[in-house]
């Protein structure tokens, strides 16, 4: 078949302009999120679910147990990328997770008070939220240039919200019927799927004859260097600081939302509100998908980094602001498909196109700090000021609003600046993002 009569690689190139040697690469890529995100989506209902059993206050010391966990799995991680030869860090790290799903089902059937498996599976799976994420866009920067991430990570990442659907359509219609256990098997089944994926793709960026589709150089050995240098990059390197504080505005707006959905869901059965969880995610993904396959590329090519990565803080915080006049559980189901589609559609793939500037060290060791840990940190200090407005100064659902509006406005602001510091060439600074984190490691990559 001629390219030009590919059904597949027309609708591509109208979309994002995906070129015919990249099509291998870019199909494979959107089936690995395809399947890594239906796994997790397997999983967050199961998850959120739980939360609705617990306080406030018993949430915020659970998502404070997580940041040091979190710390602790990112630190590990960096001793790995040190040592492990860089062909099977990715699919190792998916292979644990999976092995850890399968020892809570097993956990599950020897006890019958439950209360801290489940607190523990809570804990776990924000965890693996974040990290199997983080380490699949490590994967693809190191993949993908900076010019390509451009045209295709919105396409990659529509295979995410594909995964959206295809998880939690799992739970929504059949948790009752299965089980919360057995979702966990089936969620790490599919983890296991991600493994030769993975090394289609390695493959493919070594034995591609002529023009490279992928066009960074590829070694398989460790990556060697400090264990807990992503901790020193991250701390020394201003352009990875600022992605630290946009992430960390973000899990304020995420937080706050979140602890409403938890309370105002408070009075349903747990099989009631892991279907509501799931019909959520069902909605937020058909938006994404849409957006993600026809917008994203071309927001970015249009009108360039700095409007891309701010559309969404600017949107969430006029929602904020409707939400301040009418405080109602419909506008915060809306606000909640919103902020979530945006961020996978637009925030996400544009947030992981910053680092195709850095170098590999700094995608495999800083990135979790800032995916992960950062997150996390974020989560519990928002998860307590959320707390304080609420419990200890007994604000109700306008005022909060109204909070996390300011804080979605300056979200917006540092999401302009990051934008224009990411266009900025490297010619017009001595300094690059990636030569600036070698200059913290003592040395050049």
């Amino acid at each position: 078949m001629n390219a030009s009569d590919n059904p597949i690689l027309t609708f591509l190139r109208s979309a994002s302009l995906v070129k015919e040697r990249e099509l291998n690469a870019v199909v494979s890529s959107f089936l690995f999120v395809v399947v890594l995100m239906s796994a997790y989506y397997i999983l967050r209902p199961v998850r959120d679910a739980m939360a609705s059993d617990w306080s406030d206050a018993e949430v915020s010391w659970l998502w404070t147990l997580n940041f040091f966990i979190s710390t602790g799995v990112v630190a590990l991680y960096g001793a790995a990328v040190s040592r492990f030869r860089f062909k099977l860090l990715v699919p190792a790290t998916y292979g644990i997770f999976a092995a850890s799903f399968v020892s809570f089902y097993v956990l599950g059937s020897f006890f019958a008070d439950r209360t801290l498996i489940d607190k523990s599976f809570y804990v776990w799976v924000s965890v693996f939220s974040l990290f199997h994420i983080s380490v699949f866009w490590s994967f693809m920067s190191e993949l993908f240039s900076k010019e390509q991430s451009g045209r295709l990570f919105g396409v990659i990442a529509a295979g995410a919200s594909v995964g959206g659907l295809v998880g939690p359509s799992i739970p929504a219609f059949f948790s009752a019927s299965l089980g919360t256990d057995n979702l966990m098997l089936i969620a790490s089944v599919m983890l296991l799927l991600t493994i030769p994926i993975i090394f289609h793709l390695q493959a493919l960026k070594l034995t591609v004859p002529g023009e490279h589709v992928l066009p960074k150089t590829t070694t398989t050995h460790a990556i060697g260097g400090n264990p807990l240098a992503g901790f020193k990059a991250f701390f020394s390197n201003p352009y990875l600081l600022c992605i630290g504080l946009f992430i960390f505005l973000y899990t304020g707006i995420s937080s706050f939302v979140y602890f409403e959905l938890k309370n105002l869901l408070s009075e349903l059965t747990r099989p009631e509100r892991t279907a509501i969880w799931a019909q959520m995610d069902l909605a937020v993904n058909i938006l994404s998908i849409s957006t993600g396959l026809l917008v994203t590329g071309r927001i970015v090519s249009k009108f360039g980094m700095p409007v891309t990565i701010a559309l969404v803080p600017v949107l969430i915080c006029i929602g904020l602001l409707v939400l301040a006049i009418s405080p109602f559980l419909g506008a915060v189901v809306v606000l909640q498909i919103v902020r979530r589609a945006g961020n996978y559609a637009v925030t996400r793939p544009a947030r992981e196109m910053l680092f195709t500037r850095v170098d590999r060290e700094t995608r495999f060791k800083a990135k979790p700090v800032i995916d992960v840990v950062a997150y996390r940190g974020g989560d519990m200090l928002m998860a307590w000021l959320f707390t304080g407005l609420t419990q200890g100064l007994g604000l109700g659902l306008a005022a909060v609003a109204v909070v996390g509006a300011g804080i979605a406005a300056l979200w917006s602001l540092v999401g302009i600046y990051l934008g224009r510091w990411f266009e900025r060439d490297d010619s017009e600074s001595n300094t690059t993002p990636a030569d600036t984190t070698s200059a913290a490691r003592g040395g050049t990559h």
